[in-house]
Formats: C-alpha cells, sequence, structure tokens
C-alpha cells in the first residue's frame, strides 16, 4: 500500500511510517509531497493520506486533549502493545507539545538533526527507524519496569 504525507518530515511523519511498517504493513511505500498535493496524489495512487488536513490519518482532539498523527494511526488500527503506547506519549510531546514526556526533548532534537542531514525524506526515514526501534526497546523495558522513568531521570 502507497501511503502519502508531507514533505520535510521530522517527528509524526516519521513515528508513524516507523509504527506502519513495524505493526500494519511490512511492505508499505511511502511518498513525501508538498502539502497542497497530498490528497491528490493519494487519490491518484490509491493510498493513504496522513499528518495532512482533511485525511482521516490527523491532528484530532477527544474529550479536551489534543493528539497526533501517531495516536489516530495507533486508534485506528487499534494497535494495543503497552510499549506503543508509552511510545506515543513521547511522539505526542515532540511532536505537538501535548502532555509530559521527558523524553521528547531528545526526539525533537534527533528528529531535527537528522532533517536537517538527510538528503530526502526517504533517507531521513531510513536514518531515524532506528531511533524509534532502540526508543521503542525503551519503552518496553519502562513499561516492564512499572513505568519508572529511565535511569537519568531517577538522578535527578
Amino acid at each position: 500500500m502507497k501511503w502519502v504525507t508531507r514533505e520535510k518530515a521530522r517527528v509524526d511523519r516519521i513515528a508513524c511510517p516507523w509504527a506502519i511498517r513495524k505493526f500494519i504493513d511490512r511492505d508499505a511505500e511511502f511518498l513525501y509531497v508538498p502539502k497542497d498535493k497530498v490528497m491528490e496524489l493519494a487519490a491518484k495512487e490509491n493510498g493513504i493520506p496522513f499528518d495532512t488536513r482533511g485525511a482521516e490519518l490527523d491532528h484530532y482532539e477527544e474529550d479536551g486533549k489534543a493528539f497526533v498523527t501517531f495516536d489516530a494511526v495507533i486508534r485506528k488500527y487499534r494497535l494495543r502493545d503497552p510499549a506503543l503506547l508509552e511510545l506515543a506519549k513521547i511522539v505526542r510531546v515532540a511532536d505537538g507539545g501535548y502532555g509530559d514526556a521527558p523524553e521528547a526533548a531528545g526526539l525533537e532534537a534527533a528528529a531535527t538533526g537528522f532533517q536537517r542531514i538527510a538528503k530526502d525524506d526517504i533517507e531521513n526515514q531510513r536514518l531515524q527507524f532506528p531511533l524509534y526501534d532502540a526508543l521503542y526497546a525503551y519503552c518496553r523495558w519502562k513499561v516492564e519496569q512499572g513505568g519508572q522513568p529511565g535511569p537519568a531521570a531517577r538522578a535527578r
């Protein structure tokens, strides 16, 4: 399946492809295009638009709380992995500033750095996927520890 989103990805538009490949569609193909072309190209390619105005998979509000596209993907595909839900908290803060997750500042900084060194969005995605693998492993560890923060946070 083709998935279409806006170019110049940083947090949410890399986190979503990572989750899609890992939990939903291992053969997913991602197209990064100018924001005014996302819906048009998705229709033309019979793809799924995400993280763009008018797409089903986009930022949303529910019960007075704001969520990012990563949350929309989790909700639509009914993903229930506790570590993934923990990772969603980090992505939500790093991308939208919604909530509290001390790890989010590092994710936002790394995502910005990767965006700046990558020649295009596909390379950016390739470079960042191992970061999300590592964050997911951290979240699995955190869940196993009963939700306790990592050693650096406990040292404060």
